[in-house]
């Protein structure tokens, strides 16, 4: 909920350079974009905008992933956010050094942004315990398809007992904040984790990355048996395949850990197969019925005039100002993201039904639509999800009641 910086010490004379120094100019101009964005949003600039630039060249060129755009082409990205800034009234530090001392204080700041409050409150996190800064020096997730980040538990939050078994989520060629932000397709970890969460994914960081897997899981026998810390939950960036790559970034007690008693549908598999839109990634929670909605004034409607309906919030992704969507739904289901996004981490500790990662979820937020397996949906129509086994369904579908 705090603003964060990324790639801070960039121009666009150092990405230049650093696109000739390391021979891979996508990396270079994809770095500068990052820093930029970040940069406009910490002044109020929306993340659509930049979307919506991206977006825009992709079309121009006929890509559908920006991993696919020339060195070229993201130079011309990353000149469009700048341009953004300008258009904006944003003066875009150039020194590096001020550059930091921005970053610093706009962190510090932070702490005191609407978005920051309304999470103390809604998590119970006094006003009084201030914030600190870390300043770190960068490792690059997105240098080429070698590199990646992620974050990965110690154990999993689906399966019961002590067992150390590594979870959790990855991506390839992006950076760490791709993960957490729930902005990509994410990959398991471990190849149980792709077994057992249905993934369609043919990769897992265990089964492509065997060197980085195996140097991940020695650090965590280390934290936990040799100086017994607690369950963990571990950012990560690895710049190329061997261990020596590997970096660790942040480390913290494992918050999704202990499950709760859920409920399941009160129907057959024929049912639910008739029934049945996608597949996510359920992330907490049991079965829900609820109506679809997409805005918190939305939610405020059907709480007046349908009080007993639980509301289920969609979005494509979600990032941290839909704080107060998420505290005020009942349950949350996304098209991006995987198990350690923002969404996932949140609703989790708030005791909400959750399913993230769902492919065939589409949104139009601002039209109050969305397509679900190719049906279109809209404001008040019900759904039935299950935030166990990430399963989605149309319709309101029977909940069996806790005994």
């Amino acid at each position: 909920m705090m603003d964060s910086f990324l790639n801070v010490g960039m121009n666009e004379e150092i990405a230049s350079s650093l696109a000739e120094t390391s021979n891979n100019p996508w990396f270079a101009w994809d770095s500068y974009r990052r820093f930029i964005q970040v940069y406009g949003m910490a002044f109020g600039i929306k993340r659509d905008d930049f979307d919506a630039i991206i977006n825009k060249k992709k079309k121009k060129y006929n890509v559908l992933l920006k991993r696919y755009f020339t060195g070229d082409q993201m130079k011309e990205v990353a000149l469009a956010y700048k341009q953004l800034l300008k258009a904006a009234q944003i003066k875009l530090i150039e020194s590096p050094p001020d550059q930091l001392y921005m970053a610093v204080d706009q962190v510090f700041s932070s702490w005191e942004s609407k978005r920051a409050k309304d999470y103390r409150r809604i998590m119970g996190i006094s006003d009084d315990w201030g914030t600190a800064v870390t300043v770190q020096s960068m490792v690059f997730g997105n240098q080429s398809r070698q590199s990646g980040s992620g974050v990965v538990f110690s154990h999993s939050p689906k399966l019961p007992g002590d067992t150390v078994r590594l979870w959790g989520d990855f991506t390839i060629g992006n950076q760490g904040e791709d993960v957490v932000a729930g902005l990509v397709k994410t990959l398991p970890i471990s190849e149980i984790q792709k077994d057992l969460e249905e993934r369609d994914s043919k990769i897992s960081l265990e089964e492509s990355f065997p060197a980085v897997y195996t140097e991940l899981k020695r650090i965590i026998y280390q934290l936990l048996f040799d100086e017994h810390w607690n369950p963990q939950e571990i950012e990560f960036t690895f710049e190329g395949e061997s261990r020596e790559n590997l970096f660790i970034l942040q480390a913290r007690e494992m918050s999704l850990r202990d499950r709760k008693k859920i409920v399941d549908f009160d129907a057959g598999p024929e049912i639910l197969n008739e029934a049945y839109l996608g597949q996510g990634i359920g992330v907490s929670g049991g079965a829900m019925s609820g109506r679809i909605v997409f805005t918190l004034e939305e939610i405020d409607t059907f709480r007046k005039i349908d009080p007993s309906a639980k509301l289920i919030l969609l979005r494509n992704d979600t990032v941290p100002d839909d704080i107060l969507e998420i505290d005020a739904a009942d349950g949350i289901l996304t098209a991006r993201g995987g198990l350690t996004s923002h969404a996932a981490v949140v609703t989790y500790n708030l005791g909400k039904t959750c399913i993230v990662g769902c492919e065939n979820l589409v949104c139009n937020e601002p039209a109050k639509e969305c397509m679900l397996n190719g049906i279109r949906m809209a404001t008040g129509d019900y759904i039935s999800i299950n935030g166990q086994k990430g399963s989605v369904y149309k319709g309101a579908i029977k909940i069996n009641q806790p005994t």
